[in-house]
């Protein structure tokens, strides 16, 4: 599976979400998600963090620039729906760990996940509010010591990427950083309807139902610009 340097982030190019998953499971690798606005306002810490991992298109803006750069046939994978890609591909052979959102979210998570996966074999869990040192290490220690093959780590980023690469030095495993994609799953955060997601155009739709994130997405205008004048 090749990859493309955006901006000096390198992004991987998948043709399909089975490649990019086989190619995680493979080297035991951490999946972080690039879009338009990674690759826009990298640094040079953002950058590094990337390039030590795994990085996917989660964006059409991501995508688009792969394809100026030849990887023609490179698929875009939300990482909202990527997670739910590999519990329905390995849930009857892999273990689980799950970190992240409010108590009562990541246990609807759970709930959600038995009910709908029989028999999917998850190792612990725990809410993604980890305040101190010694939380933390308290975790890395549980992970360890049930030795899950897959972990899910829903905080937001690079807080995410920063805490899958501290428990990466002690346990090995398929990691991915999902944001706020327990609270998709649940329904208490509603994803754009399958029209605007299926047209790309879920930003826009996001854009219209948050107008506060206008400051935020006109960012993306500059990036689309230097897109077009091939800058990356």
């Amino acid at each position: 599976m090749e990859a493309k340097s955006l901006n000096g982030v390198m992004t991987f190019a998948p043709t399909s979400r089975k490649e990019l998953m086989q190619y995680a499971f493979d080297n035991h690798k951490i999946m972080v998600a690039v879009n338009a606005e990674k690759i826009l306002h990298a640094t040079d810490d953002s950058r590094s963090l990337i390039n030590r991992n795994l990085g996917y298109p989660d964006g059409i803006g991501a995508v688009w620039a792969l394809q100026k750069k030849g990887a023609t046939k490179v698929v875009k994978i939300p990482g909202c729906e990527l997670w739910l890609d590999v519990v329905s591909n390995y849930y009857t052979t892999k273990s689980f760990y799950l970190v992240g959102g409010q108590q009562e979210i990541i246990e609807a998570t759970i709930d959600q996940l038995k009910s709908q996966f029989e028999g999917i074999n998850i190792c612990n869990y725990r809410n993604g509010y980890i305040k101190t040192e010694a939380e933390e290490l308290t975790l890395i220690a549980d992970i360890k010591k049930h030795s899950p093959e897959v972990v899910f780590i829903a905080m937001g980023s690079p807080k995410q990427e920063g805490l899958m690469e501290r428990i990466q030095k002690s346990h090995q495993a398929v990691y991915l950083g999902l944001g706020g994609s327990f609270d998709v799953y649940t329904g208490h955060v509603k994803r754009a309807p399958k029209w605007w997601v299926t047209h790309n155009m879920e930003w826009t739709y996001r854009l219209l139902s948050q107008p506060s994130r206008i400051k935020r997405q006109i960012h993306l205008v500059r990036f689309f610009v230097n897109l077009h004048l091939n800058r990356y």
